[in-house]
């Protein structure tokens, strides 16, 4: 996502999202979340871990550590003992959220966004 975007940023915890957008969260990162975290200040100046997501409306920062992010998988049905979104499951949501261009399917595991900048200087709906 670019930083000139003028989508609004919505930081949440993935509990509070609706079930179709983390459906939409989980076939986008099929493989687990853990790896796709990236850190960023917030306006306190504290560190904060989230997942990245947007859709055509809204750029989501989704709040949660590595050790959240990996438990959000292991305590997850649909997710397999490895860690990766079930097949089954995976083609049911494929099928469900076919119609939106922006669910990426096609997940490269070896980009790393760790630490990328992000200005939260912006109008941000805090849960």
């Amino acid at each position: 996502m670019s930083q000139q975007s003028s989508k609004p940023r919505i930081i949440k915890d993935f509990d509070s999202l609706t079930e179709r957008i983390q459906e939409q969260i989980k076939l986008s990162y099929p493989y687990g979340f853990a790896d796709h975290l990236i850190r960023f200040t917030n306006k306190d100046g504290n560190y904060v871990s989230a997942l990245p997501f947007e859709t055509d409306e809204h750029y989501y920062l989704v709040r949660m550590t590595i050790e959240k992010a990996e438990s959000i998988v292991e305590d997850d049905d649909d997710f397999d003992d490895d860690g990766n979104l079930r097949d089954d499951v995976r083609e049911e949501y494929s099928d469900k959220f076919s119609d939106l261009d922006y669910i990426n399917t096609d997940v490269d595991d070896d980009d790393d966004a760790t630490d990328t900048p992000i200005d939260e200087n912006v109008d941000v709906d805090h849960d």
